[in-house]
């Protein structure tokens, strides 16, 4: 028996920003708060609020590899953050309540498996940390995470980009002409779990229009057939038409249908920069939808300044779902192409920025596509930056269900790359056992 429709966890870490003035800043919460209260949504009786708990480090090491280690790159706010989140995620596991949403910062799809230091504003990933969390601590395993934030969830993609169990849809403005310049169709993920990433690029000037037409004839058909036992939703905000930062022309009624169509069991706050214009009436609209209540009257002040979606627009997006439709539909055919063309190996070579610190990172992935288990998965990463200096390291990730001789197999290589010494740290991240280990 539920005790409510919807659970919300606030958590504007006070003590946590890039800069005073930065976009990401705690103001971003505290005007959100104000309109709920002023609106009187939390003495509804259909609403309930939680306390952030803090998660551990475990739950930060059971998701990233840290170089040197996960602790000296963040600080408590993000540990609060993932910890909010995990509990928004439990009062609906523990059928506490339906729905639930978590407005929380720091965000995190930005953040990648290895982590050097913040990119994207994002220094761990909240929602990957929770998805583990879950996975350990209440068995679930088919997981579909809808990433609506206006710039690419590379972090998250990353992370469960080998993972056929994660399906990880995104819809953003074209990486063509946003951060962080990734994020297209061909990105589909490994051998092993092709067609599990779906990435939707957007033009900008897309509008609720737009938005609606890729929801209603893509994203919610896939999630009908991929039948996922959690759906997540990045709940970004930077789509709205007066975002600093973005280019997209979506409204607070869009993001609220959306909410009402996805029906997402957790929504976890990604960004979205437009404190006063946008987040009170989107945030409003998005709560009212979780929890099944009329949100018709949420409407921006100034909404007559929203474009119109140009003919052209709309013919590309009819395009995109035509395409995209195609390749679902030949999903496992063209997955067992790719594992026969990889044989027992494939690889990628990368460089990524971190825009905040000021470093570049060189990565190698390495994934053992194994007939009888996911395999295993090994990471060569040298970063360099003008705080950093120099620093390397190379890890091994035995999967949650690694057969035995890849887990072998795996500890083999990190033992082989620690006696060579070829990295500075080299570690091996034991799913099945639940630890990090620092060799």
């Amino acid at each position: 028996m539920t005790g409510g429709k919807l659970g919300l966890v606030f958590f504007p870490a006070f003590d946590w920003a890039i800069t005073p003035t930065h976009p990401e800043r705690e103001e971003r919460l505290l005007y959100t708060r104000d309109q709920i209260e002023e609106e009187g949504l939390l003495d509804l009786p259909g609403i309930r609020e939680y306390k952030p708990r803090l998660a551990d480090r475990i739950d930060a090491d059971r998701v990233h590899i840290g170089v040197p280690d996960i602790l000296s790159l963040i600080t408590d706010a993000h540990l609060v953050s993932a910890g909010g989140a995990i509990t928004a995620a439990e009062a609906v596991l523990k059928r506490e309540v339906e729905r639930s949403f978590a407005l929380v910062r720091p965000p995190g799809h930005h953040a990648m498996r290895v982590v050097h230091g913040t990119r994207g504003f994002c220094t761990i990933n909240i929602e990957a940390v929770m998805i583990e969390y879950l996975r350990r601590h209440y068995g679930i395993r088919r997981v579909a995470v809808v990433d609506t934030d206006v710039h690419h969830g590379d972090g998250t993609q990353d992370i469960f980009y080998h993972d056929p169990d994660t399906l990880f849809i995104s819809f953003h403005q074209d990486g063509r002409t946003l951060y962080p310049g990734s994020g297209f169709p061909e990105e589909l993920g490994s051998p092993g779990a092709l067609v599990s990433t779906v990435n939707l690029p957007l033009p900008p000037g897309t509008t609720d229009q737009g938005l609606s037409s890729v929801l209603d004839n893509f994203i919610l058909p896939v999630l009908d057939d991929f039948q996922p036992e959690i759906i997540i939703n990045s709940a970004g905000q930077d789509n709205h038409y007066s975002d600093p930062l973005a280019n997209m022309a979506i409204t607070a009624q869009g993001y609220a249908r959306l909410a009402e169509k996805l029906q997402a069991d957790i929504a976890v706050l990604e960004g979205g920069y437009s404190i006063e214009a946008a987040l009170p009436y989107v945030n409003v609209g998005i709560i009212l939808a979780m929890a099944g209540l009329d949100y018709s009257r949420v409407v921006e002040p100034d909404i007559a300044k929203c474009p119109r979606q140009p003919a052209a627009t709309t013919g590309y997006i009819d395009n995109l779902i035509k395409e995209w439709r195609q390749i679902w539909a030949n999903r496992e055919k063209l997955k067992r192409e790719a594992i026969a063309k990889a044989g027992d190996f494939w690889q990628r070579r990368r460089q990524i920025y971190y825009d905040d610190s000021g470093i570049s990172e060189r990565q190698q992935e390495t994934v053992r596509l194994c007939p009888k288990c996911q395999g295993y998965l090994t990471v060569d990463t040298e970063a360099e930056g003008y705080s950093l200096g120099y620093q390397s390291a190379f890890a091994t990730v035995v999967n949650r269900d690694s057969c035995s001789a890849c887990r072998s197999a795996a500890y083999d290589a990190a033992h082989q790359a620690k006696k060579q010494g070829r990295r500075q740290h080299c570690y091996v991240q034991d799913k099945q056992q639940d630890i990090l280990i620092k060799l």
